[in-house]
């Protein structure tokens, strides 16, 4: 019997969560420590950041896409005692990874100055973003692995070295962002470049590390190419959702962006640098959600339908507490973190907004993203991707649009707080539906064929 199916629904979650609480504060450490020292060179770097910030999740949104939909795969294979097809599947998922990277850095390279100024950067900003970006997009493809192989051990039931190898690139990361950002040591002082270096060089060590463990330790890469295109199809069809669904996140985020480069610079790096704090604060629920897609697909694998179900009423309801939790302390301390960030009055004080009204609407928000996994490690990625879309589509860029329109930033910031209030309702409501469905322990239509 596989890992995630043996011990107690609370128990196992939270016991895979809490290896990731230091791994989830180590990846969001990276965007918060690369903000707060390019706050240090003034406020139109910043901005820069808040321009880069969709792009750079549209990469990333496609590399967790596939990893979401290899994660699935992989632990379902655990899940119906099958290592050779987990092997396969992991080796050939990784080739395909490298592959779409290097096309996506390759476009992005090409159409960096359109781009950018598409989302409305001016002729002072393009220079800095794309200096940024042509350092970043040339070490993409050792920065989008990691985010492919955490899923994979954490299925494997190696959460620990999972945390550590984002643990690890993260010390680097921050002990090389002033080195290389300030030229410090006999360093050339780079700027906002040394930002992007810095975390060039962290990723690609996290990257070396991940792969020796996938390799050495659990025996999940097979540097064989038989049945190839079996895997990639198999991949692609659980990834494509997976990936749609994601990149609707940077699709708003530049729509959000070209709503709020009208109200100035000071607008953008108000909320890119309070979207990094908001994700940094979220590490603690990102722990479990991070445990979700592998947790339900292996006892989905081996008929554990039970333990679903309880999963699902044990997650909404810290989602929701933790959510209460934290827009408490948001609310009451959004001036000092405003002052962490910024000392010019304009941009402090669109940040102080942003939190003031978003934050009431985070625990429904994770609830949303909860709902997401669920349905993903039920294999209905085609459903999750749904459900996303109606909070993109459906409400966040028209309340959005509505909102700037008659409230102006305060609208913006009010579009984002009704689309996670009624989102993580539907969210609810979906799982709830899909999980009736199935009996108490029974096998999925998968494992069912594999016997």
């Amino acid at each position: 019997m596989s890992v995630l199916t043996r011990k107690g629904v609370s128990r196992t979650l939270f016991s895979m969560a809490f290896p990731m609480l230091a791994g989830t504060f180590a990846m969001n450490a990276y965007n918060f420590t690369d903000t707060w020292f390019v706050s240090k060179l003034g406020t139109r770097p910043l901005a820069a950041m808040g321009f880069i910030f969709p792009v750079v999740m549209l990469l990333s949104c496609v590399a967790r896409g596939i990893g979401s939909g290899l994660t699935t795969l992989v632990s379902h294979a655990i899940g119906r005692q099958d290592p050779n097809d987990a092997a396969r599947l992991v080796t050939h998922g990784i080739l395909l990874n490298f592959a779409v990277t290097a096309f996506i850095s390759v476009a992005g390279m090409v159409l960096m100055r359109p781009l950018f100024g598409a989302l409305g950067a001016d002729e002072q900003m393009i220079p800095l973003v794309s200096a940024y970006m042509a350092i970043w997009y040339i070490g993409a493809l050792t920065m989008t692995l990691p985010m492919v192989g955490n899923g994979i051990l954490i299925s494997a039931g190696d959460s620990k070295a999972a945390s550590w190898t984002m643990i690890i690139g993260t010390i680097i990361n921050i002990i090389l962002n002033p080195i290389m950002i300030f030229g410090y040591f006999g360093f050339p002082k780079m700027g906002i470049c040394g930002s992007a270096l810095a975390t060039v060089v962290a990723q690609t060590i996290s990257m070396v590390w991940m792969v020796d463990l996938l390799w050495r330790k659990h025996r999940l890469i097979r540097w064989n190419m038989h049945g190839l295109t079996d895997s990639v199809r198999r991949i692609v069809t659980f990834s494509v959702p997976s990936v749609l669904s994601m990149i609707l996140m940077p699709i708003s985020a530049t729509v959000i962006t070209k709503l709020l480069s009208a109200h100035g610079h000071e607008a953008v790096a108000a909320s890119g640098a309070a979207q990094r704090i908001e994700s940094f604060a979220f590490m603690v629920p990102m722990a479990l959600g991070i445990s979700l897609t592998p947790f339900v697909s292996q006892n989905f694998g081996a008929g554990c339908m039970d333990r679903v179900r309880k999963a699902q009423k044990v997650t909404t309801a810290f989602a929701l507490s933790y959510g209460g939790f934290i827009t408490t302390v948001f609310f009451l301390s959004a001036n000092w973190l405003a002052s962490i960030f910024t000392k010019d009055p304009k941009v402090a004080g669109i940040l102080v907004l942003y939190i003031h009204i978003i934050s009431f609407g985070y625990g429904m928000m994770e609830v949303h993203r909860y709902c997401g996994f669920f349905l993903t490690g039920l294999h209905k990625p085609g459903s999750a991707t749904v459900l996303n879309s109606i909070r993109i589509l459906v409400l966040l860029i028209p309340c959005s649009y509505l909102g700037a329109h008659f409230w102006g930033i305060t609208g913006i910031f009010g579009g984002r707080l009704v689309t996670d209030l009624v989102v993580g309702c539907i969210g609810i409501a979906w799982v709830s539906k899909t999980l009736s469905y199935y009996k108490p322990n029974s096998l999925s239509p998968l494992t069912k064929m594999e016997q």
